[in-house]
């Protein structure tokens, strides 16, 4: 956020008014910066603050006495299909869609490549 000062030009239109002088409007400037970095400095707590990540890969509902005879190896059909988009969800909130990917260097792992991100309004800025 460096702004820079032209001497010449503060030189050239002073017609013996009272002006700021160089020197001034330089301590002005760092002012400025100052006031601004404070703030902007406790963008750096908000930024360390953990929030919870979700991908949804799809909901079932069920009645309980269902839930109740599931065992080892049952099977609960999910509302998404393969190759539909996952939801991304950040402390309850959708923010994104993607498809679910194997990380490359551990193929034993998943990822998603994200391919929306969900605007303010639930609207997709792809």
């Amino acid at each position: 956020m460096a702004q820079s000062f032209d001497y010449e030009s503060a030189a050239a239109s002073d017609d013996g008014h009272t002006e700021t002088s160089p020197l001034e409007r330089l301590a002005e400037i760092a002012a400025r910066t100052a006031e601004e970095s404070g703030r902007f400095a406790n963008v750096d707590a908000i930024l360390r603050i953990p929030v919870t990540m979700q991908v949804v890969l799809g909901s079932a509902t069920i009645p309980v006495a269902n839930l109740m005879k599931l065992g080892r190896g049952a099977v609960v059909p999910l509302d998404h299909r393969v190759g539909e988009p996952v939801d991304v969800v950040v402390n309850g909130r959708i923010v994104a869609r993607g498809e679910v990917v194997v990380v490359e260097e551990d193929n034993s792992r998943f990822g998603v490549s994200l391919t929306e991100i969900v605007g303010p309004l639930g609207q997709g800025d792809t």
